[in-house]
C-alpha cells in the first residue's frame, strides 16, 4: 500500500511540474494603449489601434480578433504602392518573447466592420484578440479623435 501511495505521489509531482513548466513557457498577450478613431455616425468601417506585447517567455501568434460591437474584426496593414494607399489583410502576427507590435495609423490596424451601434468620443468597446494557443486577451478600446 505504501509503495502504491509513493508512486501516486511521484506521478502527481511529475504532472504538477510539467504543467508549471508549460505555463511559464507560454507567450502571454498584453494589450496596451488601445483606441478606436472616431468616425461620423453611420460609418460602416472604423479602425482600431493598440500596442500588443508578449509578456511571456515563448513566441506567440495573434490569429484574429472579435467584438460584440462589430459584425467583423480583422487585422490589416496599410501599404502604399505606386502612390496609392491600400489595405492588405494579415493572416497572423508573430510576437517574440518580450517584444511589442504596434498597431498605428498608416500601418497595422484592426479593421472594424459594420458597427452595431453608433460610437462617439469617450465610448468604450471590448475587443478580444485571439492567439494560436487559444487564450488571447480582451481589451477595452476607447473611442477618440
Amino acid at each position: 500500500m505504501i509503495a502504491f501511495m509513493h508512486k501516486r505521489w511521484i506521478v502527481g509531482w511529475l504532472l504538477t511540474t510539467a504543467t508549471a513548466a508549460n505555463a511559464t513557457a507560454a507567450g502571454r498577450l498584453v494589450v496596451e494603449q488601445a483606441w478606436i478613431r472616431a468616425a461620423p455616425p453611420g460609418a460602416m468601417m472604423l479602425a482600431g489601434y493598440a500596442s500588443l506585447r508578449n509578456a511571456g517567455d515563448s513566441a506567440l501568434t495573434v490569429t484574429g480578433a472579435a467584438s460584440a460591437d462589430f459584425a467583423e474584426v480583422s487585422i490589416h496593414l496599410s501599404v502604399e504602392e505606386n502612390g496609392v494607399e491600400r489595405m492588405q489583410p494579415l493572416g497572423h502576427i508573430d510576437i517574440a518573447p518580450g517584444a511589442s507590435v504596434e498597431f498605428a495609423p498608416g500601418g497595422r490596424h484592426f479593421m472594424l466592420m459594420q458597427p452595431r451601434r453608433d460610437l462617439k468620443v469617450g465610448d468604450k468597446v471590448k475587443i478580444h484578440i485571439d492567439t494560436e494557443a487559444g487564450d488571447g486577451a480582451a481589451a477595452e478600446f476607447s473611442v477618440r479623435n
